[in-house]
């Protein structure tokens, strides 16, 4: 299998399993992906969850293959399927119920940016590189780039990332706003799952605060629609707590 998928203690991690091209999407691999990240997100008792790659990549995009093919037919059905696959990956993990947390131990390319970028949270090897890519390649961002880009990052270091093409190390993504924390790339996924662990006995609150979170954040709502978009979720939490629950 190109994705794995381990459940321990509240805490679920997938690991993208194609170190040979640096966990590179193609479409079936994206596939497997979504369907992982259903069966996690179907299961009550995980709480928060984790993505990482395996080898020394997290993930370096969309397969060179499948960009070849889309750019010999791009209008074709299965080129255009194709790429839609990659795109619902990350629009999949981007819409879990459940927080979740991009363990980036190494490069982050393109698509593979666009996957970090949907996490609620990033902890970043020190020395991973952060890429947008696409118009190294001749290409226009896709799959929503410089959205992603934009609920993180400033316009300066967008337009630098997006259309110049400057390259982030890890430990500059901690500092551009891009990432939580840098540590080096053997301590990442650990790091990583230890956060997760933090909520992993409440999954029903932890999904009802990460609810709120994508409702309110960033500035999508006044802050009176805010006050009443936690206001019934917190009362439940206060009634939970009063029943040991």
């Amino acid at each position: 299998m190109q994705v794995e998928l381990e459940v321990a203690d509240g805490v679920a991690v997938i690991r993208l399993n194609a170190p040979e091209r640096r966990n590179a999407l193609t479409p079936g691999m994206s596939r497997d992906l979504v369907d992982l990240l259903d069966r996690a997100d179907e299961d009550p008792a995980v709480a928060a969850l984790v993505l990482t790659g395996r080898g020394r990549g997290f993930c370096a995009g969309a397969d060179l293959s499948t960009i070849g093919e889309a750019e010999v037919n791009p209008l074709s059905d299965e080129n255009y399927h194709g790429i839609g696959a990659i795109y619902a990956a990350f629009r999949r993990f981007g819409t879990m119920s459940v927080p979740t947390i991009a363990a980036v131990n190494g490069a982050a390319v393109g698509a593979g940016l666009n996957l970090a970028l949907a996490a609620d949270l990033r902890i970043v090897a020190e020395d991973a590189r952060l890429l947008s890519g696409f118009l190294r390649i001749g290409a226009h961002p896709g799959g929503g780039h410089l959205h992603l880009l934009d609920r993180v990052a400033s316009r300066d270091t967008i337009t630098a990332m997006a259309i110049f093409g400057e390259e982030v190390t890890g430990s500059e993504a901690v500092r551009l706003g891009l990432a939580w924390k840098a540590l080096p790339a053997d301590q990442v996924e650990a790091e990583a799952v230890r956060l997760a662990g933090r909520v992993a006995r409440q999954p029903e609150l932890a999904r009802a605060v990460t609810r709120s979170l994508r409702l309110e954040v960033p500035g999508a709502v006044s802050w009176d629609a805010a006050m009443y978009i936690e206001r019934a979720p917190q009362l439940r939490s206060f009634f939970q707590r009063s029943q040991g629950t």
